[in-house]
């Protein structure tokens, strides 16, 4: 409901907007006459009248590009993970960053807790301006649960590490020069190798990954970060999962199982 200066405010706008003198012998109007209100005054009510409309929560009904992300629970609007019902399935498509539209990058997939919420990337960091050829690594996606920490989806040109086309992530070299090139988009910042504690490799299908775990006491990132790095293409891309020491002992179990679930 308006409040009562809100009624006396409109009241004088229409009050001063009435003529100065009338004609008393013009006819009172009828149902059959032209509106009152001149084009100027409708206007002006329409739009008070949306001002005191509720606010109201618009939940999408697909996936929201990184440019459109809207910060809402992923669980509203993701499918529910096939191998385990408390996780939700990400598939990036096409529609998702510029770099799958360009065809720089090639789809991938990971699944997150429901509770997640996919964050905004900016222009200049999603490498929108440079596809399909950029020079520098930018950021595919980003997801994060305040409790929990976050994870994020980092692009390289193969270039910037291999001249060989289409090289596998063996052919650039071992897991740790890969991550001495790549660490610094693991922190956030800057990357020592003494804060590398693990790695392995995995295979899925014919895709090789390496695999890092990292304690990383002045990442901008968080403290504690996990990441899984694969080439295909003319792109390495690498998953990131992170946290602070505050979210890794209760949310450690959740960002490996998420690491695990990442392929290209």
């Amino acid at each position: 409901m308006a409040s009562s200066s809100s009624v006396s405010s409109l009241s004088s706008i229409f009050s001063s907007s009435k003529p100065a003198s009338s004609n008393s012998n013009k006819p009172s109007s009828t149902l059959s006459d032209p509106p009152l209100l001149p084009a100027r005054r409708r206007q002006f009510l329409k739009g008070f009248t949306l001002s005191l409309l509720p606010f109201t929560t618009i939940i999408p009904l697909h996936s929201p590009s990184p440019s459109e992300a809207k910060e809402i629970e992923v669980g509203s609007y993701l499918p529910q993970s096939a191998s385990d019902p408390n996780f939700v399935l990400f598939q990036a498509s096409a529609k998702d960053t510029p770099a799958l539209r360009s065809g720089n990058v090639q789809p991938y997939q990971f699944v997150l807790p429901p509770t997640w919420k996919q964050l905004r990337i900016s222009n200049i960091l999603s490498g929108n301006y440079c596809q399909p050829k950029c020079a520098e690594p930018w950021i595919e996606v980003k997801f994060e649960d305040q409790k929990q920490g976050k994870v994020q989806v980092v692009a390289s040109p193969l270039i910037r590490l291999t001249n060989k086309p289409n090289a596998t992530i063996e052919d650039i070299g071992s897991p740790e020069k890969v991550i001495a090139s790549l660490g610094s988009f693991v922190t956030g910042n800057t990357y020592d190798s003494d804060e590398l504690l693990e790695t392995s490799i995995e295979k899925i299908g014919d895709q090789t990954y390496y695999r890092y775990v990292l304690e990383t006491p002045f990442a901008l990132t968080g403290s504690h970060n996990i990441a899984k790095a694969t080439a295909k293409g003319n792109t390495v891309v690498l998953f990131v999962a992170s946290a602070s020491d505050k979210q890794w002992p209760s949310s450690q179990k959740t960002l490996k199982a998420i690491v695990d679930s990442f392929h290209v």
